[in-house]
């Protein structure tokens, strides 16, 4: 039996597999800066931003923490698309 993987593109030619992503929150609010810390304290931080602003984190069921320069509207729109 085949499953189907939906990629979602995060910018730079960098994707997620949309299945496991939980949660695209901003970097500004409260939560956001502290999961960012404890991700980077546990050595589960993938910074795809490339050097630039960091506008979205991404949060996986694995526990990674991924952190993109697109919009969180953009991704989760994919997301979306990608169901």
């Amino acid at each position: 039996m085949s499953t189907k993987t939906s990629l979602i593109n995060i910018g730079f030619g960098n994707a997620v597999v949309a299945e496991r992503v939980i949660a695209v929150i901003t970097p500004l609010s409260a939560s956001g800066k502290r999961i960012r810390e404890e991700a980077k304290d546990n050595n589960l931080l993938i910074d795809a931003t490339h050097g630039r602003k960091t506008r979205a984190i991404v949060v996986m069921d694995s526990s990674h923490v991924i952190l993109s320069a697109m919009q969180p509207e953009t991704i989760a729109g994919r997301l979306n698309n990608a169901e």
